[in-house]
């Protein structure tokens, strides 16, 4: 009874409730003519489209600048370098690589002005994130028309000119991390092993930077910021380190998502995206102020689990195709219970 009790308070009730009820939908799924180890696998791949663009939050967590939602301007770093990388023709697993070498520089840039930024906005740092990541989607509105691209797969047919809003990744790097040593069990259970082993190898690299000095030294800024610069610890340069490693997650985040989902979805695209991946890890069990990568891990699964499923179940109990509807209430939902749990303390 002891130890119940104990895994009850270590891992949290909320995170208990919301994982029997992922269980009681795959439960029921089997009753209402759904396909368990499809929609099994499609968690999996959500799992894995998601994973790295919640473990950008982990670095701006542990320097205590908060959730990160001015993700989507590290997520337009990475657009820039997928749509550069098509843009030089560069196909298969050099397509892949190129984006991620073409988007570093850009994350980089940016996420030094944003955390030169949050350094002069101490304690107001979500909110004005907040307006920066929605600024930076609406001026890059403009710029995705103006910006000199003319590959014929990107630009605008009529005008030859400015980018499409959405543009396919096939024959570039689609997929290239979710085939790679993919395997299946049966006809409809796939696991996407590339894509899973690198977010284990992206996961595996932040844990190992918060345990060296310098990621002492971000854990030691926004756990006690006093003591912190009483030891010798330059505070905004290390919140300025912070905010640099989220936006490279972000873009980083973004063409695993983009090899994954096919397409590169520009301009409004990335409006949004912060929500998804804050709602993730504070489900997880991290709170504004302490993160690990098993929240993460458990939170990216319990969020796309609910999503992939809710829609699913609910369809086929009512038989009418409402799964927009449903996705959008579900997504909201969790968002909002999210939110409302910022402030506590990490079980």
């Amino acid at each position: 009874m002891t130890k119940i009790k104990q895994f009850i308070h270590s891992f949290g009730w909320p995170r208990i409730i919301i994982g029997l009820f992922l269980l009681s939908l795959f439960i029921i799924a089997p009753f209402v003519g759904i396909n368990v180890s499809t929609s099994l696998s499609d968690t999996i791949v959500r799992f894995g489209m998601n994973g790295i663009m919640v473990l950008a939050m982990v670095p701006m967590i542990h320097s205590g600048c908060g959730l990160n939602f001015g993700l989507p301007l590290g997520i337009i770093a990475g657009l820039l370098g997928g749509t550069l990388s098509i843009e030089f023709n560069f196909v298969g697993n050099v397509s892949f690589l190129m984006a991620i070498l073409l988007s570093t520089p850009f994350a980089v840039i940016l996420g030094w002005g944003y955390g030169k930024l949050l350094n002069r906005v101490k304690g107001s740092e979500m909110m004005i994130a907040t307006y920066v990541g929605f600024s930076s989607v609406a001026f890059m509105c403009i710029m995705w028309l103006l910006l000199p691209y003319n590959h014929p797969s990107m630009v605008w047919g009529y005008a030859g000119t400015g980018l499409r809003t959405t543009i396919s990744t096939e024959g570039y790097y689609w997929h290239v991390l979710s085939n790679f040593l993919k395997f299946g069990i049966g006809d409809h259970f796939t696991f996407p092993t590339g894509m899973i082993l690198f977010f284990a190898l992206i996961a595996f690299l932040m844990w190992a930077f918060l345990h060296t000095k310098k990621g002492t030294a971000m854990t030691a800024v926004g756990s006690n910021p006093v003591f912190a610069r009483a030891s010798g610890i330059n505070i905004d340069k290390i919140r300025t380190l912070s905010v640099i490693m989220s936006t490279w997650l972000g873009a980083i985040g973004i063409l695993v998502y983009q090899q994954s989902f096919g397409f590169i979805q520009l301009y409004m695209g990335p409006f949004y995206m912060a929500l998804p991946a804050v709602s993730a890890i504070l489900i997880g069990g991290a709170s504004v102020n302490k993160a690990t990568i098993l929240n993460v891990v458990v939170g990216t699964l319990l969020f796309q689990g609910i999503l992939t499923m809710t829609p699913s179940v609910m369809n086929s109990i009512i038989h009418t195709d409402m799964s927009e509807v449903i996705r959008i209430i579900v997504s909201n939902g969790m968002i909002l219970y999210a939110l409302t749990r910022k402030s506590e303390a990490t079980r």
